[in-house]
């Protein structure tokens, strides 16, 4: 079995059109509709009060409840869900 480190990302910036993860070796834009359906429904204010956990694992918007890990925001990006 292989183990795999999980992703972080180092500071996150939110646009109008996409959540943006800045990790060490890049940036990713994701539109918020590939981000879930609770942010893409969100309006820009409550998607831009974002909060990065301390370690860079995870996302968590408060005005929406809504919380999401580095690692499955790329993982779902990449198999196109």
């Amino acid at each position: 079995m292989q183990v795999t480190e999980p992703v972080v990302a180092d500071r996150i910036e939110t646009r109008e059109d996409a959540l943006v993860l800045v990790l060490k070796e890049r940036e990713v834009a994701i539109p918020w509709e590939k981000c879930s359906m609770r942010l893409a429904a969100a309006s820009p204010e409550q998607r831009r009060v974002a909060e990065l956990s301390p370690g860079g694992y995870g996302i968590h918007w408060p005005q929406i409840d809504e919380d999401l890990s580095v690692s499955g925001l790329l993982r779902d990006l990449k198999s196109g869900k």
